[in-house]
């Protein structure tokens, strides 16, 4: 054991000196995390801003209108209510008349709540109180706000690039330096060399995991409905995943412009579908097959779910098959490649 051990030393002290695996790991995420926490966070709406147009009867509507505390009404001319319409700036333009007619975008949701409250403005008489809506109570808790969805989707993220990036730049810096070719006529088994990259990046991992968790708690209170040794033990087999492809990805590659190429067609893809900033739900049910097999989606879904819905080891049966699969697979077809010079 004692070659493997002192692999592994060399490859927890090249990880160690190089700041900007440092920065990417640590410093990134938490900026990260930072500016999109205060971009969504949770306030209270204001009021749909709606635009009635100059004309006959549109003292009237304001005055029926300016009754609603949810609304913000303002007059203007058709031209300049139309070009805030375009622009966004309102929701709604009142076109003033025997019968109001409301111009709204339909791709706009705002505008369908500014139109229902315009209707129930308009629908409201002297003689007939005004009906109100629903009592609204403000809710805000940890775990169901914008900022809890994040930080999982932030670690998958921050485990994949890490270990991707960590392990093909080291291999190419090794084989561009002509060290693996040194190492090659040294009695050391592949499998040895393999294992030392993988739990080097363990042990990093186990860093991150505990880094992660602590400045979301700290600085956002977000929640661990679950188990830490649940979500450390997915969290590590989401580790072990991409340092597995990270492998495959630079057995062959000699020089840092192709592993940089590599591993951005292997990381893109899946940092914009698999749910890092928004839902992977978001897209079209005919991908979703595609997109719930990628390693990524299945490390982001299952954190979430141990995080914030305190999801157990016995429901995850499928989320350690398909990380197992990805795995495996990648690990052998590395070993079976793999050339020291």
């Amino acid at each position: 054991m004692e070659p493997l051990g002192q692999l592994i030393l060399m490859r927890l002290r090249m990880l160690f000196r190089q700041p900007e695996v440092l920065f990417w790991t640590f410093a990134f995420p938490l900026i990260t995390t930072l500016v999109l926490g205060l971009a969504f966070r949770t306030e209270a709406l204001g009021p749909v801003k709606v635009a009635i147009v100059e004309g006959p009867g549109a003292a009237a509507l304001v005055a029926r209108l300016e009754g609603t505390p949810e609304l913000h009404v303002q007059r203007l001319a058709e031209v300049d209510a139309r070009r805030r319409l375009a622009r966004g700036q309102v929701s709604l333009v009142l076109l003033s008349g025997e019968a109001p007619e409301a111009l709204v975008d339909p791709a706009r949701p705002d505008g369908r709540a500014a139109r229902l409250l315009v209707a129930q403005a308009l629908d409201s008489r002297e003689d007939r109180p005004r009906v109100e809506a629903l009592k609204a109570t403000p809710v805000s808790e940890p775990g169901n706000r914008y900022i809890d969805f994040l930080i999982p989707g932030l670690l998958g993220m921050s485990l994949m690039s890490s270990s991707l990036w960590s392990l093909s730049s080291a291999l190419v810096f090794m084989r561009g330096g002509k060290l693996l070719k040194r190492l090659a006529a040294t009695p050391m088994r592949r499998s040895d060399f393999f294992i030392a990259f993988l739990v080097g990046r363990l042990l990093f991992a186990l860093l991150e995991l505990a880094f992660f968790c602590a400045f979301a708690r700290w600085l956002f209170g977000v929640p661990m409905f679950g188990d830490y040794a649940t979500f450390t033990l997915v969290g590590m087999m989401g580790a072990l995943t991409f340092a597995a492809l990270g492998l495959l990805v630079a057995i062959r590659a000699r020089t840092e412009e192709a592993v940089n190429g590599l591993v951005n067609l292997v990381t893109m893809p899946m940092l914009f579908l698999s749910g890092v900033f928004f839902s992977s739900e978001n897209f079209p049910g005919w991908l979703q097959p595609f997109i719930q097999v990628l390693p990524l989606t299945v490390v982001n879904d299952s954190l979430r779910a141990i995080m914030l819905e305190g999801a157990g080891l016995d429901t995850l049966g499928h989320t350690l098959a398909v990380l197992a699969a990805w795995t495996v697979v990648p690990m052998v077809m590395a070993l079976r490649w793999f050339r020291w010079v």
